[in-house]
């Protein structure tokens, strides 16, 4: 099923090809395991961007739930050619209730397992084969072509390091010459500051670590994320000093960074002052920020920080030397912009907002839904 350009979705689907399998082998194969993991492609949803969502159900006996992941197709100036990145799910649900986030509103329903995370990639890669075989026939006009997947973000519904060993597992899966043969470093895990997940994936694992910070003081994370009150900031952001230290000979050993996730949320942690204080706090961390866009989504009481602050927060950054870059909110429009997965409808369970510190609660007063 790995083999590339040839995206079977049962041994069957060989016969008559040099990679055919033998009736006793799958015959026996038929009755032990299952080609798909388990997750089942049930529909997708393109957004005008050209964004695709991929909306899988879980099956199996006990399973229940859907999971998400998204194809986002990218072409910008600076590029030399475009590229597509996949953003999969790690879980069903979330266990962290961040206050801004769809799918933490879900709370956690389950886990995925190894071979579910990697059939999204594998769907997702033959989604693409299909569609650019469309391109070719004449079927779809040139203009929409999709460039091949080549980097995964596990940014779609879940906490990843919650998840770990499937998360762990999966990864080697997709990056092995003989597996989906990605590069380690376009893969990226990102996590909201699960510290002793932190230290394991780093330790075992050259995968890109992006940590959603959010927040420049305790007091807001441990609002609007929650996990903030066992790994405060100071915790949190000596681990990252340790791993990921700001000085050329011990960087040189690894060559690697960390990458800050900080989504802009209007008048709560988007303040130049806010700009200055991340800093600070990453000083002696060798790392790159990515200012997301907020996307907002049905009961939210948040709203997206102005593109004029956005930049004026970057540009604080970038004076100071920083690498800096805003992510383009992709698929908002289909819900599929980061922050808006899940299905909060299905969820047993509404995870429960949490009290704001007064200081915002009139920032958030008029905060419209959508």
């Amino acid at each position: 099923m790995y083999y590339h350009g040839n995206w079977i979705r049962t041994v069957d689907d060989a016969a008559g090809s040099q990679d055919s399998f033998s009736a006793a082998f799958t015959e026996g194969l038929g009755r032990s395991v299952t080609m798909d993991g388990q997750l089942q492609l049930q529909g997708t949803q393109t957004a005008a961007d050209g964004t695709c969502k991929l909306l899988f159900q879980l099956q199996g006996e006990g399973a229940a739930g859907t999971v998400e992941a998204v194809i986002i197709p990218v072409s910008r100036p600076s590029s030399r050619r475009p590229r597509t990145t996949l953003c999969i799910s790690s879980q069903v649900g979330c266990a962290q209730n961040c206050q801004f986030c769809f799918t933490g509103r879900m709370g956690l329903q389950g886990n995925l397992s190894t071979a579910q995370i990697v059939e999204q990639v594998v769907e997702a890669r033959r989604h693409v084969a299909v569609h650019q075989a469309r391109v070719a026939s004449g079927a779809l006009p040139p203009a929409q072509q999709i460039a091949p997947i080549t980097n995964v973000v596990f940014m779609g519904m879940g906490e990843p390091l919650h998840n770990f060993e499937a998360v762990r597992r999966s990864i080697a899966i997709l990056c092995h010459p003989q597996g989906l043969q990605l590069s380690h470093n376009k893969v990226s895990v990102s996590t909201v500051g699960l510290i002793p997940e932190i230290r394991a994936l780093v330790a075992t694992c050259s995968a890109q670590l992006a940590v959603s910070l959010h927040a420049t003081t305790d007091e807001v994370r441990d609002w609007i994320a929650p996990v903030n009150r066992r790994y405060p900031l100071e915790h949190l952001m000596g681990t990252l000093e340790e791993l990921f230290p700001k000085h050329a000979a011990i960087r040189q050993r690894h060559g690697r960074h960390v990458l800050f996730e900080y989504v802009m949320l209007q008048g709560v942690n988007d303040s130049l002052e806010d700009a200055r204080r991340l800093l600070v706090m990453t000083q002696d961390i060798e790392c790159k920020f990515n200012l997301i866009g907020f996307n907002p989504h049905p009961g939210t009481r948040f709203r997206p920080s102005p593109p004029e602050r956005i930049a004026a927060f970057g540009d604080i950054l970038r004076s100071a030397g920083a690498v800096c870059t805003v992510r383009e909110s992709r698929g908002d429009d289909g819900m599929a912009a980061c922050g808006q997965l899940g299905n909060v409808k299905a969820a047993s369970g509404v995870a429960p907002l949490l009290k704001p510190p007064l200081q915002f609660a009139e920032a958030l007063a008029t905060a419209p839904s959508r």
